[in-house]
């Protein structure tokens, strides 16, 4: 266990058990970037604004009690640079991965990801670029800009809003996915493009995301492309292999389906991961428990209206063109053109 003195305060760095103070947060983020015009649909009585697709890549963006939560998580202002060197060392004298960068913002990433833990944030490293190497066509002349039909299909997406602890909200809707339109491999890079820009914004990578699997409609032939390959490669991705954490995993509108999903998924759940994991079936109610109804969708007894995976890529193509987000995305391998 390590820890270090912050702001006069003894701050340890435990692991997953740090995710308390997150639970017991009852904020309101006030990054969301909401545009000052109102959308002319009401719900009841609350008129639901305009939400700007943004990302949020400044640390001056980062409100002061998620300052605060980061501190209890290990990060300290004072010793933060001492312990990024420490890291970049540690890497060096290991050899295990060469990762392509290693200056302090893209190094911090991966500490935020494992609470300052050094060895924890190492294994993280190793285990990204594992991913990587295994798995070249994700990244490699990869095209973000072409994964319109991904969006155009709705299986999945990003909330531009963030809920009330601050993750933003990976919706993914399998039932809509039809296998001979759209391939596996295409799925996995539009969820790679989207953890790679979440991996860019300081406040996601200090209180992580959530992800909404959705699996109204889920039939067989959705089964038969779920091998325990694609499995282990989706999980590797929400938990294990990139540098932002997954708070917790919601499985709503399940059928009979899902059962035969969940024992191809379960062989490679930890105890760790299954903590992070619930199944609400077809009551709301029971996922408010964990977000609350002002920051969902509709469908899932929301206020919001859905948000289009294109909308993102709008976003990439036209606020991040020649900008770091796209350097910082074409190192990676991404081509934008």
């Amino acid at each position: 266990m390590v820890a270090y003195m912050c702001n006069d305060k003894q701050t340890f760095c435990m692991g997953l058990g740090t995710f308390g103070p997150i639970l017991r947060l009852s904020f309101t983020l006030e990054v969301e970037r909401i545009a000052t015009h109102q959308m002319t649909t009401s719900i009841g009585s609350r008129t639901m604004p305009t939400i700007e697709h943004k990302l949020n890549i400044t640390e001056e963006e980062v409100p002061e009690h998620i300052r605060r939560l980061a501190e209890e998580q290990g990060e300290c202002p004072s010793s933060k640079d001492q312990i990024i060197e420490q890291f970049r060392s540690y890497i060096l004298e290991r050899n295990d991965c060469q990762p392509h960068r290693n200056d302090a913002k893209y190094l911090e990433k991966f500490l935020r990801a494992r609470y300052w833990k050094i060895e924890s944030s190492y294994r993280l490293l190793c285990s990204y670029y594992k991913f990587r190497e295994h798995n070249k066509s994700f990244y490699e002349k990869v095209r973000p800009l072409d994964l319109r039909h991904i969006g155009q299909s709705d299986i999945l997406t990003v909330t531009p809003y963030r809920d009330q602890h601050g993750h933003r909200i990976l919706i993914y809707r399998f039932g809509l996915w039809r296998p001979n339109r759209v391939t596996v491999d295409d799925i996995f890079r539009a969820t790679i493009v989207l953890q790679e820009l979440g991996s860019l914004e300081p406040i996601s990578q200090i209180v992580g995301g959530v992800g909404i699997f959705d699996l109204k409609d889920l039939g067989l032939e959705h089964i038969l492309h779920l091998s325990p390959s694609v499995a282990q490669k989706m999980i590797a991705l929400l938990v294990t292999s990139m540098p932002i954490r997954t708070s917790a995993l919601h499985i709503v509108n399940q059928n009979w389906v899902f059962n035969a999903a969940f024992k191809i998924f379960k062989p490679f759940l930890n105890a760790a991961m299954r903590e992070k994991l619930y199944i609400h079936g077809s009551d709301m109610s029971s996922l408010h428990k964990h977000i609350n109804p002002e920051h969902l969708p509709k469908r899932y007894g929301g206020l919001h209206e859905d948000y289009s995976y294109t909308l993102w890529l709008d976003m990439l193509k036209e606020q991040c063109t020649g900008n770091g987000v796209q350097k910082d995305m074409e190192q990676l391998g991404f081509i934008f053109d």
